[in-house]
């Protein structure tokens, strides 16, 4: 199909009294060397160019000649004039973008050189839902109305919102009203609202888990919130250290501690919240991946212990795919102004046909099916990695096991975890150093998911893990 006279980026009011050729033929040479005009890109038909521009047809007739004769252009019968296929196109510099990826250290970015990506919080994305996403995505087209599609409530479409309230109140004791969730972008999303609406407050610095998500803190400092850590142990945050840093907000993984894997221990969640009411402080709860669990019964979020204490946050990422960009925060209602109106200015609401998509796989019991689908299939790739680890990094002491979709192997005192991250990526595999999750200097280990390779793949990768020793 041949292009318009967009591409020449040119307004007829701005051509010369004389020299309408030429001004024109510089206008084509411009929009093939930027780029504009691909070679074998078909030029309009001049007379629809030359009504477009509002000049004569025997204008552009000769500009057209005009590439021709440069061997810019050429003309087919039948098709008309068209970009040569050799046309020089002006190089754009080259992009930067991977190696900024790598920097930040994405789950999702994979350095040239490796074949297996073990970083954690990467799922299992063949196992997404296709059929099942798709016969919902077909039920919702087929009675989604003209409002449905419109700017609605920022916060979320109510149908989604109260298939949450029901879902998170029957799988993770949150109490919340529908309208008490906002819908967002992921955890992430969710994160940068309560940064806003919080510095905003002048909360510009929170308490954070160490060892905890290095993507959090990075997160957290984008937004100019000071990461201030606070250890973990085997009971999960110790409150005591927490309670004398000053702070009022803390943000922790209680259900599954990143990286360490640990839960927050009965006497602990009790301190943590007794902390938090006693001087209307907040807790935020990232309940990153609590549906995957293998071993052990569901710890409830503290959400619903302490629902004006605690804002709580959630996304499909883990059980669906990142790329669905859905999650939920939930916090006290005397933030949730603030937050809709951070939410509002930032993109006016999330997508509506993922969010009413998401509302029927809730409804009709697939999302529920497919979490059970993948808890079965994380466990036998949790088992593959243990015995690999077991077999080639004996010295390793593995924890995290129960639930989620990484694990931590304890290194020996002395082991750089560094350098042995670094040796390993030589062999092929990507890893986090426990450092990388540190702001105070501790054990090292190796942080390793399980989720994205089937069980061949994972023996594979603890084997060269051990070949780096």
């Amino acid at each position: 199909m041949p292009a318009g006279s967009d591409f020449l980026q040119l307004r007829a009011a701005e051509a010369p009294a004389k020299g309408l050729t030429g001004w024109l033929a510089d206008g084509l040479r411009g929009a093939i060397a930027a780029g504009r005009l691909a070679p074998g890109a078909r030029l309009p038909p001049t007379r629809q160019l030359a009504a477009e521009l509002g000049v004569s047809r025997g204008v552009v007739v000769q500009a057209y000649q005009r590439l021709v004769d440069e061997g810019l252009a050429g003309a087919r019968t039948g098709s008309g004039t068209v970009v040569a296929r050799h046309a020089a196109v002006t190089p754009r510099p080259p992009a930067d973008r991977r190696r900024t990826l790598h920097e930040l250290r994405l789950p999702l970015s994979t350095p040239d050189g490796i074949d297996l990506n073990l970083s954690p919080g990467v799922p299992d994305l063949s196992a997404f839902p296709r059929a099942a996403w798709l016969r919902a995505e077909r039920v919702v087209l087929d009675r989604v109305t003209a409002a449905d599609l419109g700017y609605g409530d920022p916060g979320g479409i109510p149908r989604l919102r109260a298939a949450l309230a029901a879902w998170l109140a029957r799988t993770r004791g949150v109490l919340a009203e529908a309208d008490d969730i906002l819908v967002c972008g992921g955890v992430a999303q969710g994160l940068a609202l309560l940064a806003q609406v919080l510095t905003s407050r002048g909360e510009a610095a929170w308490a954070v888990e160490d060892p905890g998500s290095r993507g959090a803190r990075d997160q957290m400092l984008h937004w100019r919130v000071r990461p201030e850590p606070v250890p973990v142990d085997d009971h999960g945050l110790r409150v005591e250290p927490l309670i004398g840093t000053g702070l009022r907000t803390v943000l922790l993984t209680p259900a599954h501690q990143f990286p360490t894997g640990v839960v927050l221990a009965p006497d602990r969640r009790r301190e943590l919240l007794a902390w938090a009411a006693a001087g209307d402080r907040l807790v935020i709860e990232d309940d990153y991946d609590a549906e995957h669990r293998y071993d052990r019964a569901p710890v409830a979020a503290l959400q619903g212990t302490a629902p004006e204490s605690v804002a709580y946050l959630g996304s499909v990422s883990k059980s669906l795919a990142p790329g669905i960009r859905l999650g939920w925060l939930i916090a006290p209602r005397r933030l949730q102004a603030d937050l809709l109106a951070a939410k509002h200015a930032s993109d006016l609401g999330s997508s509506a046909l993922p969010q009413l998509t998401l509302a029927e796989l809730l409804a009709n019991g697939d999302y529920e099916r497919h979490l059970r689908t993948v808890r079965a299939r994380q466990r036998v790739h949790r088992d593959a990695l243990l015995a690999g680890l077991r077999a080639h990094l004996p010295q390793a002491r593995v924890r995290g096991v129960a639930a989620g979709l990484h694990l931590l192997a304890e290194l020996p005192a002395g082991v750089d975890d560094v350098a042995f991250a670094d040796r390993i990526r030589e062999n092929g595999v990507l890893v986090h150093p426990l450092t990388w999750h540190r702001l105070l200097p501790g054990p090292p280990g190796l942080v390793i998911g399980y989720a994205a390779h089937p069980p061949d793949r994972l023996a594979e990768a603890a084997a060269r893990l051990g070949r780096a020793r």
